[in-house]
């Protein structure tokens, strides 16, 4: 399981949001290393291939990359891993966004389940037919061993079909997917804190007030100091 801030903390989540922007943009222009995980490209008779054509993506790479609008940066939709001679899978994060991720024709030992954590949007997947589906079968709508493949298709969302309030999580708090096998608490509106346990506005101005204040002090005390030291050389 794993707890997540309500949107009642939106305010101090606006400062992690302009780092974010910072973060993303530098990485858009270093481009996404996933996509030349291995050599080749993705070729248009293959599964990803052809689910990048129908969806009018742009391959890039192993990358099938699509933005929704004009105003949001591409992102990847399709992730074609396949017979890239990779014996363990670890960090696929930035391939969070896609639908559809083709791990087929490698020599995996294993995949964690934590490997596709947060991969809310991933509806189909296609591995070797000796590794098990993240989550289980239970976490999909349908498993097929096929050709030498295993397919998991349809991700299920692990919250009650209300995707309200769930008995895996804490009351006052919201349950929303996560991954195959995950599912996340969200505080709900006026609760925050451990456990959602904390009714009214999460109290911005006194937990980042001090913080600010003794950041300035702290800045203005280094710059006088190394100042006199300027001087006295």
């Amino acid at each position: 399981m794993k707890m997540k801030a309500g949107c009642n903390q939106l305010k101090p989540a606006l400062l992690v949001l302009i780092l974010n922007s910072c973060f993303y943009a530098s990485y858009q222009l270093t481009g996404l290393q996933i996509c030349e995980l291995c050599s080749g490209t993705v070729l248009n008779d293959t599964t990803v291939g052809r689910f990048c054509s129908s969806s009018a993506g742009r391959i890039d790479g192993r990358c099938c990359l699509r933005n929704d609008n004009t105003s949001d940066p591409e992102h990847i939709i399709g992730l074609d891993l396949s017979n890239c001679s990779l014996t363990h899978v670890e960090d696929l994060q930035e391939a969070s966004t896609a639908l559809m991720i083709d791990l087929s024709l490698n020599s995996l030992l294993n995949i964690s389940d934590s490997a596709f954590q947060g991969f809310i949007e991933l509806n189909y997947l296609m591995l070797p037919a000796d590794i098990v589906c993240p989550g289980g079968n239970t976490s999909w709508e349908k498993v097929d061993v096929k050709d030498g493949n295993r397919l998991c298709e349809g991700q299920k969302n692990m919250c009650n079909q209300t995707g309200q309030l769930s008995i895996n999580c804490p009351e006052n708090s919201l349950c929303g997917p996560y991954g195959p096998g995950f599912f996340e608490c969200s505080c709900a509106d006026n609760y925050h804190g451990y456990k959602c346990l904390r009714e009214g506005e999460f109290p911005v101005l006194q937990v980042f007030g001090p913080l600010g204040a003794s950041t300035v002090v702290i800045s203005v005390l280094l710059w006088v100091t190394q100042r006199r030291k300027a001087k006295s050389l």
